[in-house]
């Protein structure tokens, strides 16, 4: 899987809504093993996505560098595994 073209974002902390900076991105749910199909998700010209599989709001901020998060712990990177 290639995590440095495409952001990946989980949401074990159960957040009602994650800012990202990104407007194309995966979600994975919840870390490993916890996690759900890892579903590429893109805005579009919108600033908001519900990802169907775990029904996090993930919010684009354009003020967030790409592929970052707030809060920041939202990355997935492969070390979390």
């Amino acid at each position: 899987m290639a995590h440095s073209s495409t952001p990946h974002f989980h949401n074990t902390e159960g957040l009602a809504r994650i800012a990202i900076g990104a407007k194309e991105f995966q979600c994975i749910g919840a870390l490993p093993p916890f996690d759900h199909p890892h579903v590429f998700l893109d805005m579009g010209k919108d600033s908001d996505i519900v990802c169907p599989y775990c029904s996090t709001l993930y919010v684009f901020d354009p003020a967030l560098p790409a592929g970052t998060s707030e809060p920041l712990s939202a990355v997935y990177s492969p070390d979390h595994a």
